[in-house]
């Protein structure tokens, strides 16, 4: 094992030592007691199996025999997951093959931050990863199920199921993948497009036709964000089946890891094996966040990661992201960091070959437990349908395009994907793995926005034809929701092309699909809670060096404290449901302790989550 793998790690878990010693007490009594439905009611029972058909009643009878819950995130609105309409039934009819029985224990909400960029709904996208591990908790309180599968993908809903599903942790979980759709129009000419409509060179019709024919059929979409990385971060938690992430919809392959995947959850909670809560670790989130940066994957992660470890009692902090950057070399290149999308990334090799490399290097834990079984090892392997049979054959030794995917011999760069951003404007994130060498250090005079729409405006008005360091605030977890400004990347693109020197720094977030201009993003403390970037003004001279880490700003200390923060003025945002989430603002916890309403109940005074 690398050393500073070793030290990140002991350091997590000394960081934790009280808070995971009170989760994993209070999982231990939870396991405790009579499994599932064995403690119900006669009454209770009743209800929670009326609707069965009567081979599934006689089982449901059978304390002995296994009932697998069903949490699925199913919309036909939203392309990754509109495959999960049959699969309820398909994993129903699998479980029963096996001797067991499956349930739709309860739907979670599944919004696209696609559809919703730029719009009111967006200001309720980072709340709906509360609302969803919500949901996951009211789906799992019925007390009828002694394992549980959760079918998501997507940005924020992998994230919240998997924080629902903690606080069930003594229970064995599964999580389903539905798989990306097949590859259309090349992710670089749908940004170009984008540009020249930006630029005012392209019609809506034009846009629309090269959007349609990047996103034009069921399954994930194909650039590398949130809900891709996701897929990669499961399997390095070992919550996933190995290779299970990115096979097509659809497919022999896809439907029988999906039976699989039932029987395997049946089979753990049969033997009492393979509880979320042994699971995720310590070295599980750490081998997450080794994945996170050696794919460059989304910065959206950063808040995720912190905000999943509280839920099972891990402190982790950005801190370990940091360490971890340093040694972590940058093995793939998958739009918006290359030009090749996750279907060609698993051609190439995919998570087998990756988690080859990082396991050889001693960068990964292999002496973990996973779903498939124990070690991490079992991931350097990929599943094929043989035959009419699922099987799985060791991973490639060598990548199959240097171009997309590298061993760690010969890496895109030395270091992560993504790092932390300190100094004088306060703490974030940035992701460099997509940012060209020459684009990494903007010292230019700053102009203010207080919303993406107002940059937009003053790009259209010829207000931004110089360097220019664009800040963004106000769009902090407790101003608004936090929403994601992926309007941006095409204005700031277009000045970069110019020739200008061009950098954003924001407390809101861009997204999983972060791009070529350095952006400062996360930045703490938030302008609304009085942090730095209230005190700037138009003019003022802002550095941003994403080499050495630090966000600066050229005005006398004396000066500086002598400024009164300014005040976010704007009227309180109303309609499209965002006043029913006022109460998640005000609870929300900063970006870098996971932009989270559930951290101030997860931990006490004292330190320890509430019991």
């Amino acid at each position: 094992m690398h050393p500073v793998v070793l030290e990140v790690t002991e350091r997590l878990r000394q960081r934790s030592q009280s808070t995971r010693r009170a989760y994993l007490r209070q999982m231990a009594e939870a396991g405790a007691l009579p499994r599932g439905r064995r403690k119900l009611s006669c009454g209770n029972l009743a209800h929670g199996m009326a609707a069965c058909g009567p081979t599934d009643k006689d089982r449901l009878r059978m304390m002995d025999e296994v009932n697998v819950a069903i949490v699925t995130a199913y919309n036909d609105m939203l392309s990754a997951h509109q495959p999960y309409e049959s699969f309820p039934e398909q994993i129903r009819q699998a479980l029963r093959a096996y001797g067991a029985t499956g349930q739709v224990a309860g739907g979670v909400p599944a919004m696209c931050d696609g559809v919703t960029q730029g719009e009111p709904g967006m200001e309720l996208s980072l709340a709906s990863r509360d609302v969803i591990a919500m949901g996951t908790a009211i789906a799992l309180s019925h007390n009828m199920f002694d394992a549980a599968l959760c079918l998501g993908v997507c940005d924020k809903i992998v994230p919240g199921q998997l924080m629902g599903a903690l606080r069930f942790g003594h229970l064995p979980v599964v999580f389903v993948p539905a798989g990306p759709m097949t590859s259309g129009i090349p992710n670089s000419e749908k940004a170009a497009v984008r540009q020249k409509y930006a630029e005012g060179k392209a019609t809506r019709d034009e846009l629309l036709e090269v959007e349609s024919g990047s996103y034009h059929g069921p399954g994930t979409c194909t650039f590398y964000g949130t809900a891709n990385t996701n897929q990669i971060l499961l399997e390095a938690m070992g919550l996933q089946l190995p290779g299970a992430s990115f096979v097509h919809p659809g497919t022999p392959l896809r439907n029988s890891l999906t039976v699989h995947a039932a029987e395997r959850a049946a089979k753990l909670a049969r033997e009492g094996q393979g509880s979320l809560a042994s699971i995720l670790d310590e070295k599980a989130l750490i081998n997450a966040l080794v994945l996170l940066l050696a794919t460059g994957g989304s910065t959206n992660l950063t808040l995720h990661l912190v905000a999943i470890g509280q839920c099972a009692g891990l402190q982790l902090r950005w801190e370990d992201m940091s360490a971890l950057s340093e040694i972590v070399p940058t093995l793939a290149r998958i739009y918006p960091n290359g030009k090749a999308d996750i279907n060609q990334f698993q051609a190439a090799g995919g998570t087998a070959f990756l988690f080859a490399q990082l396991l050889d290097a001693g960068l990964l834990h292999e002496d973990v437990e996973t779903v498939a079984g124990h070690g991490l090892r079992l991931y350097t392997s990929e599943p094929v349908f043989e035959q009419g049979e699922l099987v799985w054959r060791e991973g490639p030794s060598d990548s199959l395009d240097a171009g997309i995917l590298r061993g760690t011999a010969d890496p895109f760069l030395v270091d992560g994907g993504l790092r932390l951003i300190d100094g004088g404007l306060g703490r974030g994130i940035i992701k460099v793995s997509a940012v060209a060498p020459e684009h990494r250090k903007v010292s230019a005079p700053c102009r203010i926005f207080t919303n993406q729409e107002a940059l937009m405006e003053a790009f259209e008005a010829g207000e931004l034809e110089r360097d220019l360091v664009a800040v963004v605030r106000f769009q902090g977890p407790a101003a608004n929701g936090m929403p994601e400004l992926h309007k941006l990347t095409p204005y700031l693109g277009v000045l970069q092309d110019r020739g200008f020197k061009v950098a954003l720094v924001t407390d809101g977030r861009m997204s999983g699909a972060s791009g070529k201009v350095p952006a400062a993003i996360h930045v703490c403390p938030e302008a609304a809670a009085g942090g730095p970037l209230s005190r700037l003004r138009d003019g003022d001279m802002v550095s941003l060096d994403a080499d050495t880490g630090r966000l600066e700003v050229a005005v006398a200390p004396s000066a500086w404290l002598a400024r009164e923060p300014a005040v976010h003025d704007e009227p309180v945002r109303r309609g499209w449901g965002r006043e029913l989430f006022a109460f998640m603002r005000g609870a929300a916890s900063p970006a870098e302790q996971g932009a989270s309403c559930f951290t101030a109940s997860l931990r006490e005074a004292d330190g320890v989550p509430e019991r």
